[in-house]
């Protein structure tokens, strides 16, 4: 990987540097509801089963599918076709052209800045075996 490897565009990243791009916020493993009608997306504050509500990581990155079969693998042809991801994803950032937030750990050097910033789950989630209907469990915060 070269020093800022993140500046390159998303598909010109290899499959590590892709890797490392994520800032470990836990947002895309929120579960999310969507309106039938209109489409719309909204969040939720419970957890995928697979996520360490502290570390906002998954505990079980490489085998998740097994366990959680539609967790998506998000590649770079989807970044900008997924409304849901977080307009604070590193991901997201890149494919749309900006910069990494001072808060990201590549830039930062400490992967506890996402959670010092207030940007990852840590803190205010749920895991979905406790959680019971999800429509209890809106919020009203932008992922």
């Amino acid at each position: 990987m070269t020093d800022t490897f993140w500046e390159k565009p998303l598909g010109e990243l290899s499959r590590a540097e892709w890797e490392a791009l994520c800032d470990g916020c836990g947002k895309c493993c929120l579960h999310k509801i969507e309106d039938e009608e209109t489409g719309r997306i909204y969040g939720t504050n419970v957890a995928c089963k697979l996520l360490d509500r502290h570390s906002c990581r998954c505990t079980n990155y490489r085998g998740r599918k097994a366990f959680v079969p539609d967790c998506v693998r998000l590649t770079a042809d989807q970044v900008s076709k997924l409304e849901w991801l977080p307009s604070t994803c590193a991901y997201r950032l890149r494919g749309e052209g900006k910069p990494l937030p001072e808060w990201h750990y590549l830039v930062s050097g400490s992967r506890e800045t996402v959670h010092e910033a207030g940007i990852s789950v840590r803190g205010w989630t749920v895991s979905e075996g406790e959680a019971g209907d999800l429509e209890h469990h809106l919020i009203d915060r932008e992922l």
